[in-house]
């Protein structure tokens, strides 16, 4: 089991640095950038920089006045980098060399060798580390916004997880009107973040809160409780992505099935039969989905593959119950991260997921593949894969 996850997880994470893409493959000269610049959404209060323009690009301003060199390192794990200029008033200043992907993008400093945050943006845990954030507007902005309706809420909950020896923690997203109505009880989606994030990232990166409200208020989906937790329970020594080949799904699998769910339905108005549970995941999560929700379809209805894999029609017939307990099989990918067609580790075999999506189709399973217009492997793709799919849950 070890040795399956290592290679189904190297099929999207590759190296960390592989979960947001710096820059999109079309370049912008300098001379034609425009200086319509405004600070970011995600820049501490009051903070000027980092900006960002109405093209995609982004601006640097860091203050280090006896720094040698500094660099910006957009990505997990830093891939690429601006490097930045210093200015006669001793700050460090530069603009990425290309119009980056909408939506949210990890990036930390590198000062004379060490690795530091930019003090003028917010904290987002990836890459094992909390790593600076910059949003760069999109032109579908709006299903994630922050509106005048109705808000659901995010709880913090600890849970005790004797298999672990010790209290987890979980967030969980309760919809608009939960705590008004105290007989109604919800269907449930688990949802997973990748590798090297945490049980934080939906709501923060992800903004699966706003999302939700958004959808509810609309009248586009059926209001649902969701729950995130960590999806780490080993040792993994962060870093390296050779780490990944100690990764054994079997404790979290334990923790989810026998601890986090007995305690989300002791503790919340669930619905609790197989047809109103969901499992869902990006990247290393939709790994661990098909990894769990499979095999326990007593327990999940709907899954959902977020860039973490494909469904194909051999998976289905080596599943018993697949075909008439599964009610919905979600997947879905960025745009660039299917150029060519198809996709999987470098070096390694390659597969076509709209091929198997097809295949499920035609095999009478119900089956979604969506592809998110002009984006890899990010939170762009995720938090616009999350609004695809909770429409289509619990439509019972």
């Amino acid at each position: 089991m070890k040795m399956r996850i290592a290679m189904l997880l190297a099929a999207v994470a590759m190296p960390a640095s592989a979960f947001a893409q710096a820059a999109a493959p079309a370049q912008t000269t300098a001379a034609t950038v425009l200086e319509d610049f405004k600070p970011s959404s995600l820049n501490q209060p009051g903070q000027e920089f980092p900006q960002v323009n109405s093209q995609g690009y982004a601006r640097f301003r860091i203050v280090a006045p006896d720094a040698k060199a500094v660099k910006v390192s957009l990505g997990l794990g830093g891939r690429g980098g601006t490097v930045l200029t210093k200015a006669a008033d001793g700050s460090w200043v530069g603009t990425s060399e290309g119009p980056l992907d909408e939506g949210f993008h990890y990036y930390h400093l590198t000062i004379d060798g060490g690795t530091f945050n930019d003090p003028g943006a917010l904290n987002f845990y990836g890459s094992t580390r909390w790593e600076s954030g910059v949003e760069i507007p999109a032109h579908d902005a709006d299903f994630y916004a922050l509106k005048n309706v109705p808000h659901g809420n995010v709880a913090q909950v600890l849970f005790p997880s004797p298999s672990t020896g010790t209290q987890r923690r979980a967030f969980v997203y309760t919809p608009p009107g939960y705590d008004r109505n105290q007989r109604e009880r919800y269907p449930v989606l688990y949802l997973q973040h990748g590798w090297g994030e945490d049980e934080t990232a939906w709501a923060n990166q992800g903004r699966a809160n706003l999302i939700m409200d958004n959808l509810i208020a609309a009248g586009a989906t059926r209001p649902f409780i969701i729950v995130m937790t960590y999806g780490m329970t080993n040792d993994v020594k962060p870093g390296a992505p050779g780490g990944l080949a100690s990764f054994d799904i079997k404790p979290f699998q334990t923790v989810l099935l026998n601890e986090l769910i007995p305690y989300i339905d002791g503790n919340f108005r669930t619905l609790t039969d197989q047809k109103h549970r969901a499992m869902a995941g990006l990247s290393m999560g939709g790994f661990e989905t098909k990894l769990i929700a499979p095999k326990n379809l007593d327990k999940f209805g709907y899954i959902g593959l977020f860039s973490g894999g494909t469904v194909s029609v051999d998976d289905v017939n080596n599943t018993p119950g697949y075909r008439d307990k599964v009610k919905l099989t979600f997947v879905s990918f960025g745009s660039r991260e299917l150029e060519g067609g198809r996709t999987g580790p470098p070096g390694g075999p390659k597969v076509d997921p709209r091929a198997n999506a097809a295949g499920l189709k035609a095999a009478g399973i119900n089956s979604v593949f969506y592809v998110s217009p002009d984006t890899a492997h990010e939170f762009q793709t995720w938090r616009r894969s999350l609004k695809e799919f909770a429409p289509l849950l619990f439509r019972d």
